[in-house]
């Protein structure tokens, strides 16, 4: 007579610094070589997507189009076109409060968590000039990209990442892991049931101590997403400034430290993130409880906490 011989369920985590972030590739399986054959090939394609959008590498395709701005459109993959298309209509249901042309910023404002001056106003009136989605110019027919305005960039900070996490879902998935959790620096894709529960236990870290849990929540698959000021920010006077930046004015935002978005889509969430942290807490709330299967969690510099419907609902 044959023993049935038990194998137990195991969480294979690998941690590594990609696209300027950690990431935590996380698979659940029995079977330790499927598992880590799975990370692997979601690590590959989480390197070949930081190849793809990185908008500081000139062999990139994203730097190809910054470099043509103002001159000619450039001919790029349709994975690439379907992204900047995507994000195009996440600065139109934000009212353009999400914008990949935003990434200039980083030449104009000094995030380092330092004292620094305010930049000149001049200086402040021309990175407006150059920031705005409707100046990127898409032709589906050759699915070639244009910045009609000389000067501009396109970045991917705030979806990329969102992105990524999305795409190594995909292929871990593919490969058979049917649990698992990407962690992009706090950006969240969870999918399955981790060894011995039902869900994925979600910590939001209190923004003034990182010990400390400030919501706790438990999902079966989604991401959650969070953005805020505590991790990169500059101080003029002794006034912290957010390194978001509102598109529509080229100021860092003042009146947000903190939004937490949960949906299912990671990419949804990194970007939308963003546009609720530019719209403020009226405008952000008032568009999460228009949107089916998104909540959001909002800190304002005062410490005042506002739930989305969904979120008030089950507490």
């Amino acid at each position: 007579m044959n023993a049935t011989v038990s194998v137990a369920v195991k969480a294979h985590h690998h941690s590594l610094k990609l696209m300027g972030c950690g990431f935590v590739l996380t698979a659940v399986d029995a079977n330790p070589q499927k598992a880590w054959d799975a990370i692997r090939a979601g690590e590959t394609e989480i390197r070949r997507i930081e190849a793809l959008i990185s908008s500081w590498r000139e062999d990139s395709e994203t730097g190809a189009i910054n470099h043509a701005a103002g001159k000619s459109p450039v001919r790029v993959s349709p994975e690439l076109y379907r992204l900047i298309e995507r994000s195009i209509r996440i600065s139109e249901l934000t009212a353009g409060a999400f914008d990949i042309s935003g990434t200039l910023a980083r030449y104009y404002w000094n995030f380092n968590k330092q004292e620094n001056p305010m930049p000149p106003e001049e200086k402040i009136l021309e990175l407006r000039d150059k920031i705005n989605y409707k100046l990127i110019e898409l032709n589906p027919e050759d699915y070639s990209v244009f910045l009609k305005r000389e000067g501009m960039k396109i970045g991917f900070g705030g979806i990329g990442k969102g992105y990524a996490a999305q795409r190594a879902c995909e292929v871990m998935r593919s490969m058979g892991i049917r649990s698992g959790l990407i962690n992009a620096s706090g950006d969240l894709m969870a999918w399955g049931k981790p060894p011995g529960k039902n869900s994925w236990d979600i910590n939001i870290p209190d923004p003034h101590d990182w010990e400390k849990s400030a919501f706790q929540f438990t999902i079966p698959q989604g991401s959650v997403v969070t953005s805020g000021n505590y991790e990169s920010y500059t101080l003029i006077e002794g006034k912290r400034y957010s390194h978001i930046i509102d598109p529509r004015t080229g100021r860092p935002v003042e009146t947000i430290k903190h939004v937490t978005v949960v949906c299912p889509q990671p990419e949804f969430a990194d970007a939308l993130a963003t546009g609720i942290s530019v719209l403020g807490k009226e405008q952000g709330l008032n568009l999460v409880n228009r949107l089916n299967g998104v909540e959001c969690i909002i800190i304002d510099m005062d410490n005042h906490v506002e739930l989305s419907n969904g979120l008030i609902n089950h507490t």
